[in-house]
C-alpha cells in the first residue's frame, strides 16, 4: 500500500513553498515558513465542581483530533476563584505530522464554514508569527454527534509557526486555507 500524504502537506509542499519563496525571494526552500504544530486547548473552570464534565471534554476532543489529551491542572491557588495548586482546570493536546494536517484540512473545509454567519477569523497574531484561534463550540465538528454532548464548550487552537514576523504567518496560513477577515 502506498504512503497516505495528507492533502494539507500536498498543497503546503506544491504550492505554499514556492508562492511563499517567490513572494518574500527566499532563497531556499528551508526558510520557507511552516506550521510546527497545532496545540489545542480548552480552559474548564466548571471541572472544579464537575469531575463528569472534564470526562465529557476528554472525550470530545479525542475524537475530534484523533489523540488523547492531557489534563491540565492549576499551577497557583487562588482563593477568590476558589482554586487550589494541582486541581485539573483544563485538556490540551499537541498535534504534529499527519495528524495536524488532517485538523487543519477539516477545520478549513468543513468546521469553520458550519459556523453560522461566518464571515473569516480575526486577523491578530502574537508578534512572533503564532495564531491563536478561538471556536465557541465543538459542534463544528462533524465527528461530534449533538445528542450526545452533555454541554457546548469553547475551545482555542495555537498554531505555531517558524514564520519571523507576522505577516510572514498570515500569508503562510492564507495560502493554507484560512479564511481570514477583511480588514
Amino acid at each position: 500500500m502506498a504512503d497516505f500524504v495528507p492533502r494539507q502537506r500536498e498543497k503546503y509542499t506544491n504550492e505554499v513553498v514556492p508562492a511563499l519563496m517567490k513572494e518574500f525571494q527566499y532563497k531556499n526552500p528551508m526558510q520557507v515558513p511552516k506550521i510546527v504544530k497545532i496545540v489545542v486547548n480548552i480552559g474548564m473552570g466548571e471541572a472544579l465542581g464537575n469531575a463528569k464534565a472534564l470526562d465529557n471534554a476528554v472525550s470530545d476532543l479525542t475524537t475530534i483530533v484523533g489523540q488523547k489529551p492531557m489534563v491540565t491542572k492549576a499551577k497557583k491557588s487562588i482563593a477568590s476563584f476558589k482554586l487550589r495548586a494541582g486541581n485539573p482546570i483544563g485538556v490540551m493536546v499537541t498535534l504534529r505530522g499527519e495528524r495536524m494536517y488532517d485538523l487543519i484540512d477539516r477545520l478549513f473545509n468543513i468546521g469553520l464554514p458550519r459556523v453560522r454567519d461566518f464571515n473569516g477569523v480575526p486577523p491578530k497574531f502574537d508578534g512572533h508569527g503564532n495564531y491563536t484561534l478561538g471556536l465557541r463550540e465543538q459542534l463544528i465538528f462533524p465527528e461530534i454527534e449533538y445528542d450526545r454532548i452533555d454541554k457546548i464548550r469553547g475551545m482555542e487552537l495555537t498554531f505555531v509557526t517558524t514564520a519571523k514576523t507576522d505577516q510572514e504567518a498570515r500569508r503562510l496560513l492564507e495560502l493554507m486555507g484560512m479564511p481570514f477577515r477583511r480588514s
